[in-house]
């Protein structure tokens, strides 16, 4: 059993990285199940015997999914050691995968269900986890950015990943092994879970309404939720029209169209990973604050650049600025609520990632009515709205966290 960091100097990458590294697998394997269903959907439809919209749409059971267990199950991770809610994710997550194998439409429907669950207490469990395993803000932060870094850069390597193993097994075969990582990893993680920690020493967690209440309480903690959501909503609304778009405009394919999406994610790991380390140096929150504010304006910025350019290059350079914004703001916001979430930091983790699943979906049908209303530049109107509020949200934050301001417990 790991005892809690005690070192006055902040532990090095590679050890970050030695120590988290369960965590980080975890996390990589939580991208599987539905990387899987996305990439081989015609065939999965196919073996359903459904229409490819039909079961397509599935996916968004997962969110609704994601959605409901997060927010009810919040103020819940507090009290259970959370490699225990880590382990009863994974294992609903194999278990999940290995339901889909039967290929049927009702099989489906249960997958998505349980992948959305699944992901909606693993997320939160992982960052709490790594963030609990050390004493100071600053590597707590740290450790849970590098969570969510790890997560964006399986999102670029599942897919080859993934492909080489369906060339040989199909898709039932990429699922059996996701299936059996997740067991794997959820058999460690009981027989080897974090020790508890409540944040305060011996002080009792707080109960499931009061948690819910503790939140509402801290107007920080509420913003950085809300600018959560409304990123989330600009970035995957893009992303659901993106290749439309490069299609539209450049009469990119979906081959090539693949090297955009690399790059794409690419810049959203590099974005998380070096604008995670570096707020990880500081313990100033003006200093996290003005990168989550930076990387709102650079979000903004790529969306409009990307749907400005007048050829592929300039595009190409705003998708990645995007990403690399987006991810930048995402870092700083998992910094915030682990450093200001104090004794509700699980439930406020869940919280976050519940309103990401809800800015989602929100962000695709804004991009949607964004289209429909006024072509492609309408998509480009419509998700600047939520760049907007975030940039708002940010402002605020960072005028929050002013030395001036900051001994306010509700900030």
């Amino acid at each position: 059993m790991t005892a809690l960091r005690q070192d006055t100097a902040p532990p090095s990458e590679a050890r970050l990285w030695a120590e988290l590294w369960p965590l980080l697998l975890a996390s990589a394997v939580s991208l599987l199940p539905f990387t899987v269903y996305s990439t081989f959907l015609v065939p999965i439809a196919r073996d359903a015997g459904g229409d490819v919209a039909a079961v397509g749409a599935l996916r968004g059971l997962g969110g609704i999914t994601a959605l409901a267990v997060g927010v009810t199950a919040a103020p819940l991770l507090e009290r259970f050691a959370k490699r225990r809610v880590g382990a009863v994710a994974l294992g609903i997550l194999a278990a999940g995968s290995l339901t889909a194998l039967h290929g049927s439409f009702p099989a489906l429907v249960v997958f998505c269900a349980a992948i959305g669950s699944s992901t909606a207490l693993l997320t939160p469990a992982l960052l709490a986890a790594a963030a609990d395993r050390y004493d100071d803000a600053a590597t707590s932060g740290r450790a849970a950015t590098l969570v969510s870094a790890t997560q964006a850069l399986a999102a670029v390597a599942a897919g080859p990943v993934i492909g080489v193993v369906a060339a040989q097994t199909g898709w039932r075969g990429a699922l059996v092994m996701t299936a059996a990582l997740a067991t794997v990893l959820a058999i460690g993680f009981a027989l080897r879970p974090d020790p508890h920690r409540h944040t305060g020493g011996s002080e009792r967690p707080p109960g499931y309404r009061d948690a819910f209440r503790q939140i509402a309480g801290r107007r920080i903690l509420l913003a950085l939720i809300s600018a959560a959501s409304f990123r989330t909503a600009a970035l995957m609304g893009c992303l659901a029209y993106m290749a439309a778009w490069y299609d539209h405009a450049f009469g990119l394919d979906a081959a090539l169209f693949t090297l955009v999406w690399t790059v794409s994610g690419l810049s959203f790991f590099l974005g998380n990973y070096f604008g995670g380390r570096w707020i990880g140096r500081t313990e100033d929150p003006h200093q996290v604050a003005l990168a989550l504010l930076g990387g709102v304006l650079a979000a903004t910025a790529g969306l409009v650049l990307l749907f400005a350019a007048p050829s592929l290059v300039p595009a190409i350079a705003g998708t990645a600025l995007q990403s690399a914004g987006h991810a930048v703001t995402a870092a700083a916001i998992t910094a915030l609520i682990v450093r200001r979430g104090g004794p509700v930091r699980s439930a406020a983790l869940s919280v976050n990632a519940a309103g990401m699943s809800l800015g989602t979906f929100a962000g695709a049908s804004l991009g949607g009515a964004g289209l429909a209303l006024f072509g492609y530049p309408g998509i480009a109107g419509a998700l600047v709205l939520p760049l907007l509020a975030a940039t708002a949200i940010a402002v605020a934050i960072w005028r929050a966290v002013s030395p001036s301001r900051s001994a306010d417990p509700a900030s």
